[in-house]
């Protein structure tokens, strides 16, 4: 009889599970990232696992079963496991079973997800802690500069919400010496600071270190802030190691149509249009127009804004296009702030990604962006009641 034939038979007998057969899944790495709202944990895992999560109380733990898997690496050291947990700890309480506990070390809410195989990832066992309390905020109500021919009601200084691409367990594009998410952030932090000294604005970043924010999270953190302008700083990747240039992006018109629609579905819990405006009380069509000139108003001032910056962009190296792209990008997609993705140059092309990594470069990007803010204001005073 074949091996198979015997395999088979031994299934159908019931002596041995499948499960029985396959070979131990190993738990290759633990990865961490610390939020202010929130710590993740993510288990790399070479194999999809079989897993049990619970609670235990006095004092309080989170344990983690895995069954027919092994820890191939050791416990991170507590001084790297953030606020919610105190202390790491793994053992067997089976032959087969991996079991590790989660020492808590304050009143948590928790969350858990199983990511199957994607890119570069294998499995991934994703744990988010947060605080016993934590209500992710709703969107606000859109401004009232979202309908067309009414100026934004202000006070103070103009705002700017800068978005630095990816972060924690997602690199973004990979260059041979450096990732996406860490050089992007540096060049978050010097456009902040570049911003803020400037009289009439101010700056604002959705991540301060290296930890994910989902894209619509960014979004809804922006506005939540009341942001007058939205700038996501990201760099590019290709396979072709020859591609280069800055490029500028603005939402199209299909990313406009998708985001009409999500906010349609939901018109009961989004408030205020503008000035007494709401969609919640108007039928679809009358909300649907209301949405779509808010949708067209914003694109158009997105590609606006985002000539001025490209332009200056022009002044310090190498352009990838010459025009403001269009694309569906999810962080451009607020029906009332006008918003721009920067690809700041290709960290895949060896020159470029050794410029990114240089302070001086950096400083430059800072510089530009900031000028075509600036340009862009001046252009619209009357809008943003912008004089310097």
């Amino acid at each position: 009889m074949k091996p198979l034939s015997i395999i088979k038979l031994v299934l159908l007998l019931g002596l041995v599970s499948v499960p029985a057969l396959a070979e131990s899944a190993v738990v290759e790495d633990i990865r961490m990232w610390h939020a202010p709202e929130r710590s993740r944990f993510v288990f790399d895992i070479d194999k999809e696992p079989d897993y049990r999560v619970y609670t235990l109380k006095s004092p309080d733990r989170l344990v983690v079963d895995l069954e027919r898997s092994v820890l191939g690496r050791p416990m991170p050291p507590p001084d790297q496991l953030g606020p919610y947990v105190g202390k790491m700890r793994s053992g067997n309480p089976k032959p087969d079973t991996l079991r590790v506990v989660f020492e808590i070390s304050k009143p948590i809410r928790y969350e858990l997800q199983l990511l199957r195989p994607f890119d570069r990832y294998q499995y991934r066992l994703v744990i988010d802690f947060y605080d016993e309390d934590h209500v992710e905020q709703p969107a606000p109500p859109l401004k009232s500069s979202a309908v067309p021919g009414q100026q934004r009601e202000r006070t103070g200084d103009i705002l700017v919400v800068i978005d630095a691409g990816h972060g924690g367990e997602d690199p973004g594009a990979v260059g041979k010496h450096s990732y996406e998410k860490t050089i992007v952030l540096s060049v978050a932090k010097k456009l902040k600071k570049m911003i803020d000294g400037e009289p009439g604005l101010r700056a604002e970043l959705t991540r301060t270190s290296d930890y994910y924010i989902s894209l619509r999270r960014r979004i809804i953190m922006a506005r939540n802030m009341n942001a007058d302008l939205f700038i996501s700083v990201h760099a590019d990747g290709h396979h072709n190691t020859r591609a280069q240039g800055a490029s500028v992006y603005a939402l199209s018109q299909r990313g406009a149509t998708s985001e009409t629609a999500r906010w349609l579905a939901d018109k009961e819990n989004s408030a205020d249009l503008a000035g007494g405006v709401s969609i919640s009380d108007k039928d679809d069509l009358l909300a649907e127009v209301l949405l779509d000139l808010s949708m067209t108003k914003t694109v158009s001032e997105s590609i606006s804004f985002g000539r001025e910056v490209l332009d200056e962009l022009k002044k310090i190296g190498k352009i990838h296009s010459k025009r403001v792209e269009q694309a569906g990008f999810a962080v451009l997609k607020s029906p009332d702030i006008p918003s721009i993705l920067v690809e700041t140059a290709y960290i895949t092309n060896p020159s470029e990604e050794k410029l990114l990594g240089t302070k001086s470069h950096q400083s430059k990007l800072a510089t530009a962006v900031t000028n075509g803010i600036k340009r862009y204001l001046r252009k619209n005073q009357g809008i943003y009641a912008y004089q310097y």
